[in-house]
């Protein structure tokens, strides 16, 4: 795992598309995975600027949404279908057909999962995965508690979830209690991952991610198990991380080669 501590989210976003361009440059047709909430916003932003003032071409991608709420219809405001849309896919050429969300208004839910884990062995796996964290340590909507090993599911939301969420529906008593989202195993599978975590709040999250055991009660952990993760963090989210001092060293002399 590799940490890297950046003074705000303006450069976060930058070396995060970097990343993402440098992948598309060599890879036209890659598979990206991407978040929602409002962490990797100013990701999505700084995408979109490329494909319009630098022609990054984004007309072979195809996309895979980490979650979606169960109950929500899909012109929902909020429901992840829309929220990618209006956020990133819309503002950039890649084809509606090549976006895909689990199905959280599906009648059989196991098989819709079943049908997006499938869809994503088809497209030959994620190459890019991009994660926001949970103030308790939650990827996706992997609650604390969540199997290391698990696949795209039905997940109960915890309340601080359902608070944490509200500000995007007025009020807590409209956040679903039950969402789909991609299992850790899921991800894990995905041959890179970024986590963009900013802000004060994350940083307990942040240390128990990057510093603490591989365990359940912090889902982000199991990141410490995958052969290329990359974390991204602010000052004030790196600001409990014992060993910062050595992840800003590590990155100031980091070959040049090795990219991100």
């Amino acid at each position: 795992m590799e940490v890297v501590i950046l003074p705000g989210s303006k450069q976060i976003a930058s070396l995060a598309a970097d990343a993402v361009e440098a992948l598309l440059r060599r890879k036209p047709g890659a598979v990206l995975g991407l978040a929602t909430g409002s962490t990797p916003l100013p990701i999505y932003s700084e995408l979109a600027l490329r494909h319009e003032r630098d022609r990054l071409d984004f007309s072979q991608v195809r996309a895979f949404a980490l979650d979606e709420y169960v109950g929500l219809p899909a012109d929902h405001p909020e429901s992840y279908r829309q929220v990618i849309a209006r956020e990133f896919t819309a503002r950039v050429n890649i084809s509606p057909a090549n976006v895909h969300v689990p199905d959280g208004a599906a009648a059989d839910i196991p098989a819709a999962c079943q049908r997006f884990e499938d869809a994503i062995r088809d497209a030959g796996g994620v190459d890019l995965q991009l994660l926001g964290v949970g103030t308790d340590g939650h990827i996706g909507f992997n609650e604390p508690g969540s199997s290391l090993a698990s696949r795209t599911r039905i997940k109960t939301l915890i309340e601080q979830t359902r608070r944490d969420n509200s500000r995007f529906f007025g009020n807590l008593a409209e956040v679903p209690h039950h969402v789909l989202t991609q299992g850790l195993g899921t991800i894990l599978d995905a041959r890179h991952v970024i986590l963009v975590a900013t802000g004060a709040q994350k940083a307990q999250a942040v240390r128990d991610l990057a510093e603490g055991p591989v365990s359940a009660i912090c889902a982000a952990s199991v990141l410490q198990l995958h052969p290329h993760a990359t974390v991204l963090v602010d000052e004030a989210a790196a600001s409990s991380l014992r060993l910062a001092d050595y992840y800003r060293h590590s990155y100031d002399h980091k070959p040049a080669w090795q990219g991100l």
